[in-house]
């Protein structure tokens, strides 16, 4: 069903497990979707392409370029309906071995440039009178692992962004709403985790209600929902979807 049919589409951090489910969802729906990555990726453009949507290359430790970047693509596109704020750093290693700059590009990457985006692509949502903004969060705000202190901090930033801008946006016809994925299975799981994949994925059904693993697509389904009409007096909201997470810290992270 095309319940996205006409809509454009900013997503960020696109070429990672989880972009790339929800673009494939919401083209498959009808949109035209922008993936948003680094100049660096390798063969961004290529790969882009290989699921039907469009590239764009953004660095987003520079914020104002960013800025001017999204804009001129926004107006090319007669506006992005959604935007989608995918894109994340994660670094793992204890707190006090990362320096203040290192913390400051987690917090600009992870959280300031939902802002800096938000503030471009909303002028033309609110033009029209609709728009949707999808934050990504995440189920380690409830404390469940070390070694990441500035995403985490990151993604309580994400949280507070989402409820504030969706105050001020929604007298505009716009929702935003923020996404707290659990544990999902990814190619950056499997990096982050490669010396213990198989201990770390029972653990993970061990701390969930539901003894199964979330996939990428399990996200994306959620994201198509809520950009869609359905989700139309939906805002403001952290859903979480992590198989109902009720446990602690991860192995060897003690």
């Amino acid at each position: 069903m095309a319940k996205h049919k006409g809509k454009q589409v900013l997503l960020t951090g696109g070429l990672g497990s989880l972009g790339r489910a929800q673009a494939a969802r919401l083209i498959a729906g009808g949109a035209a979707v922008t993936i948003l990555e680094h100049p660096g990726v390798e063969n961004g453009a290529a790969r882009a392409a290989d699921i039907g949507a469009s590239f764009l290359a953004c660095d987003l430790n520079d914020l104002e370029a960013a800025k001017t970047t999204v804009a001129d693509a926004a107006n090319a596109a007669g506006g992005f309906d959604i935007l989608i704020n995918n894109a994340a750093l994660i670094i793992n290693r204890p707190y006090e071995a990362f320096s203040l700059t290192e913390y400051e590009d987690q917090i600009r990457v992870n959280s300031s440039a939902a802002f800096a985006l938000t503030t471009v692509c909303a002028e033309h949502m609110k033009a029209k009178g609709w728009g949707r903004v999808i934050n990504f969060t995440s189920v380690t705000l409830k404390g469940i692992i070390d070694g990441y202190v500035p995403y985490v901090a990151s993604k309580g930033a994400m949280l507070g962004l989402t409820v504030s801008l969706a105050r001020e946006l929604g007298r505009h016809g716009i929702t935003v709403n923020a996404v707290a994925p659990g544990a999902v299975v990814s190619e950056a799981e499997a990096r982050v985790f490669a010396d213990k994949a198989q201990e770390y994925s029972d653990w993970v059904q061990e701390q969930q209600c539901l003894k199964t693993r979330i996939q990428p697509d399990d996200v994306a389904d959620l994201v198509s929902f809520l950009v869609s009409e359905e989700a139309r007096v939906i805002t403001g909201q952290n859903v979480g979807i992590d198989g109902g997470w009720q446990g602690g810290k991860a192995p060897g992270t003690d």
